[in-house]
C-alpha cells in the first residue's frame, strides 16, 4: 500500500515515502515465505531472528511516529524542500542509526523484541510503515526542520521532525539488512542440516 503525492510535494517527502515504499518490498522479499519457525530462528543465542528484527522497526515506527505527530499540532504551515539535520542529529544518525558492520548496539528497552515473534509480523511491519507514510503525508506542509518532538527514549533530546523521519528510514536500512544476513546464515544452516553425508 502507498501513499499519493502531488506533484507540489516536498522533495524530502517524495524521497522518504520511496524509501518505505522499498522497504516494504524488501521486508516482503525477505520474510513472506518463511514459517513460524524460520522467522524465530536465531544464529546464536544472543543474536535476533529475522522476526525480532521486523518487531523492532514495527513498535520504534510506533513510538516515533507518535511523539512526531503529537509535535506537528498547533504549527503553522510552511513549506521546506529539504531536510537538513543538524550537528547532533548527524552525528546522532551515522554513529547509532545507519549500517555500520561490526558495530552493535544495545536498542533501548521500550523497542526490544520479544523473544518469539507471531507469523503476522511481516503485516504488523507493513502496516507501521503505512502509518509513517501518512506521517510523512501529513507533515509535508510543516516546516520538519524547526519543529522539534520530545525524544522517546531520552526526553532531554529533542530531533527535528525531519531528523526523526530521516532515522526511520535509516534505521529501517540498518535492520533490514541485519535480517537478510539472518536469512542467510538460516539457509546456510539449512544446507549444512540436509547435506548428504559423504
Amino acid at each position: 500500500m502507498t501513499t499519493q503525492l502531488d506533484e507540489g510535494s516536498p522533495r524530502w517527502c517524495i524521497r522518504l515515502i520511496s524509501e518505505l515504499n522499498a522497504a516494504d518490498k524488501r521486508a516482503t522479499a525477505l520474510a513472506k515465505a518463511l514459517s513460524p519457525q524460520q522467522l524465530n530462528w536465531r544464529p546464536r543465542p544472543h543474536e535476533w531472528s529475522v522476526g525480532q528484527c521486523l518487531e523492532h522497526l514495527r513498535v520504534t515506527n510506533e513510538v516515533y511516529c507518535e511523539a512526531m505527530s503529537n509535535s506537528l499540532v498547533d504549527h503553522p504551515l510552511t513549506l521546506v524542500q529539504d531536510i537538513t539535520p543538524g550537528w547532533f542529529g548527524q552525528w546522532f544518525i551515522r554513529s547509532y542509526i545507519e549500517p555500520s558492520p561490526g558495530t552493535k548496539r544495545r536498542a533501548p528497552r521500550k523497542i526490544r523484541p520479544s523473544a518469539q515473534v507471531d507469523s503476522s509480523i511481516l503485516d504488523q511491519f507493513l502496516k507501521s510503515n503505512q502509518r509513517a507514510r501518512e506521517l510523512i503525508h501529513r507533515a509535508r506542509n510543516y516546516d520538519v526542520n524547526r519543529i522539534r518532538f520530545k525524544n522517546p527514549f531520552v526526553p532531554m533530546v529533542r530531533f527535528t521532525v525531519g531528523t526523526g523521519l530521516e532515522i526511520l528510514s535509516k534505521h529501517q536500512r540498518r535492520h533490514l539488512l541485519q535480517a537478510e544476513r539472518i536469512r542467510d546464515s538460516l539457509e546456510l544452516s539449512a544446507a549444512g542440516l540436509h547435506r548428504p553425508q559423504e
